[in-house]
């Protein structure tokens, strides 16, 4: 075994502290003890049992620091760079990276946390579900040693030094410290340095954990059989009734309608695919209605039980090797009642189910085997006189549509769908290939293309569709590296509810596509809403913005505005600029502003200057109509200004602090330098104040 050095400085493990500091640091600090160790523990563990193991690791490090510890209470030593805590910090890492190690028999005091605490009987443990990014970082995670993981959590989230997690990471035992540091520091850079935001947020606290009960028909099941056996044995027979240890799915439940018989009878109905919802084929030219609740059900396996069978039990109790996601804001609970069916068939290689329940869309894979060509067989002799009939040949394998055997295990994606409409309810993603996604148009889509948001000169490019509306694979938006091409889908709708009405919508990594739209420059007219971002101001408008849409993947996006607020007149004859604001709204509530100076360019697609970001925000929406923004621009002739803007209602602009200047307008143009703190604030035609974005 190595050998352990005893550290000096606070940043390692500290000297053995008192009983009363220790539990009062540990108290205090128990959620950064417990996410520690839920980090360093192995993925292996699953979910639950890794949960109630770092809480047990955090709650038995005290009984090793009562033996032989002083109940003195040292002054000053609460903090998280005191003694106490560095001490708890270490040995909840020690335990946490020995916890695959044999204990010797011989060894009286462990480390490790002793079995029993905490107990948790019927249920399940899991942290809340995140979004993409957290999915990624946490499957990167899933790939590295124990003690890299420890690295990463200690640089990032207790914000040590190289040195001082080398020194702790040596402490605990393990070999090479400066190739685990070397490695979180790689993680670290992980989602664009990310990896630190996204490590504190509840994909990673095991103390914010949702709950879900165990297999609750096969418990009830067991339970009739245990009955059923001491029936018998009290009538005297000798019957030994051995039921295995259930490693059952996840089920989950929402306010806890499921517990008890009723709830029980509700989750089977619910899971029950002969109970499907399936909507007549022509439901949605006659309703006023256009949402998910009258696509028909689609596809080529729309009857196969078994295959429906698999993905309603997975949705009711997805175990510990399906992959789920959900995306921001969208629960992962069993449904109610029989959800709608969408789709049910085979694509690229996998069986995929679209699923709705009235709130949300659930997309079901499993991997199938390769359909294998049957030869032609000449015929089959004839049987001898007084023989049985020769049996009918069996069909090939890999021919009958089930799981690929030893394949991947299936996925589970959840996204949001109430309040759907015409347009966000007008494709769902269904299959992803290295080349693109391919989508399932709605039933009022009667026409679908493609077009380069860069390129708005180029027109658009037809998009072929299957009888089963399943459109041809669309090249997927480049997530990182150079922008250089944005691939959208232009949608048109049926005459039979709206005349010649099309729309762009996009992928943004989502189960369903984000909808485009744009608001044009302010004129004589009363202000309108936005409209649809398919003629040519808008598409030159969103050539210059569409890049930016990279930093909404995995969001939760549902509609993306690109109100161009105000233009320009640039000093010293500069030309004429335009201010945006673009606005993604979604599914769950909050939006976010991203506000650009799009000063003139000599390429139609040049990307303008971002100026103010913002999010959880009403601005630039329907309840947040009066924006002001303003920036620094240097002139041709290499002179300073303060440039400001302001939407139609805003009758004044002033500038204070180290610029001091106002104008009777929408916008400001004054001589500046090129630093100093400036404040910016505008007058409203009703009287009202406003300050400046960001």
């Amino acid at each position: 075994m190595p050998t352990h050095r005893q550290p000096t400085d606070n940043a390692t493990t500290g000297p053995r502290p008192g009983v009363d500091d220790a539990e009062a640091a540990l108290v205090e600090h128990y959620p950064r003890l417990v996410r520690l160790a839920y980090l360093t523990l192995p993925p292996a563990l699953g979910r639950h049992r890794r949960v109630l193991t770092a809480h047990a690791t955090v709650q038995h490090v005290l009984p090793a620091a009562r033996k032989g510890a002083p109940r003195a209470r040292v002054p000053g030593q609460r903090t998280p760079s005191g003694s106490a805590y560095g001490w708890l910090r270490g040995q909840v890492l020690r335990a946490a990276l020995t916890h695959d190690q044999p204990s010797p028999w011989w060894r009286v005091r462990s480390a490790r946390p002793r079995a029993g605490l905490p107990l948790v009987v019927g249920l399940r443990l899991f942290p809340r579900a995140g979004g993409t990014d957290e999915l990624a970082l946490d499957q990167a995670l899933s790939t590295v040693s124990a003690p890299a993981r420890a690295a990463l959590a200690l640089r990032v989230l207790e914000g040590l030094s190289e040195q001082a997690v080398r020194a702790l990471l040596e402490d605990a035992g393990v070999a090479d410290p400066a190739a685990a540091v070397r490695t979180a520091e790689r993680l670290a850079a992980h989602r664009d340095g990310r990896a630190g935001k996204l490590l504190g947020t509840a994909e990673f606290d095991p103390c914010t954990v949702q709950t879900r009960p165990t297999d609750l028909l096969r418990r009830r099941q067991r339970s009739r059989i245990a009955a059923a056996a001491v029936a018998i044995a009290l009538a005297g027979a000798a019957l030994a009734v051995c039921l295995p240890e259930d490693d059952a799915p996840e089920r989950s439940v929402a306010g806890g309608s499921l517990y008890g018989p009723a709830g029980t009878a509700a989750l089977a109905r619910a899971l029950d695919p002969a109970l499907l919802e399936r909507a007549p084929r022509d439901a949605w030219a006659n309703t006023s209605r256009l949402d998910f609740s009258v696509w028909p059900a689609r596809g080529g396996r729309t009857d196969d039980t078994a295959l429906l069978k698999r993905a309603l039990r997975v949705w009711g109790g997805p175990g510990p090797a399906v992959r789920v996601s959900a995306t921001p804001g969208t629960g992962t609970a069993p449904p109610t009642q029989p959800p709608r069916l969408l789709y049910a068939g085979d694509l690229d290689g996998a069986a995929v189910v679209l699923l709705h329940d009235g709130q949300r869309i659930v997309r079901y894979a499993e991997p199938v085997a390769p359909r294998v060509p049957v030869p032609k067989r000449g015929p089959l002799p004839e049987p001898l006189p007084g023989s049985d009939p020769l049996p009918e040949p069996l069909p090939e394998a890999g021919n009958r549509g089930e799981p690929a055997p030893g394949a991947d295990a299936p996925s589970l994606a959840f996204a949001r769908a109430d309040q759907a409409d015409m347009t966000t309810a007008a494709a769902l993603t269904v299959g992803r290939t290295p080349d693109g996604a391919r989508y399932l148009l709605a039933p009022w889509i009667a026409g679908s293309a493609t077009r380069d948001l860069l390129a708005p000169g180029t027109p658009a490019r037809g998009l072929g569709v299957s009888a089963d509306g399943v459109t041809g694979a669309v090249p997927a938006p480049a997530s990182g590296g150079d922008c250089v091409a944005w691939p959208v889908m232009e949608l048109r709708s049926s005459e039979r509810i709206a005349e010649r009405h099309s729309f762009l919508v996009t992928d943004l990594g989502e189960p369903s596509p984000a909808h485009l739209t744009y608001t044009p420059l302010p004129g004589d007219a009363p202000a309108r809403g936005p409209r649809e971002a398919t003629g040519g101001p808008a598409l030159l408008s969103w050539a210059r913005t569409a890049c930016s849409l990279r930093t909404l993947r995995g969001s939760g996006v549902r509609a993306v505005n690109n109100w161009a607020f105000a233009e320009q007149a640039l000093p010293e004859s500069g030309g004429r600029s335009t201010w945006v604001c673009t606005r993604a709204d979604t599914w769950r509530g909050p939006g976010r502003i991203l506000v650009q100076f799009q000063r003139p360019a000599s390429a139609a697609n040049a990307p303008g200057t971002v100026v103010a970001e913002k999010g959880n925000t009403a601005s630039c929406g329907r309840y947040g109509q009066h924006i002001l923004a303003g920036t620094r621009w240097k002139s041709p002739s290499g002179k300073w200004f303060l440039l400001a803007a302001g939407s139609r209602d805003v009758t004044r602009i002033e500038a204070t602090g180290s610029v001091r200047a106002d104008a009777k307008a929408t916008t400001l143009a004054v001589r500046a330098p090129r630093e100093g703190s400036v404040r910016l604030s505008a007058r409203l035609t009703g009287g009202g104040g406003l300050r400046a974005i960001g």
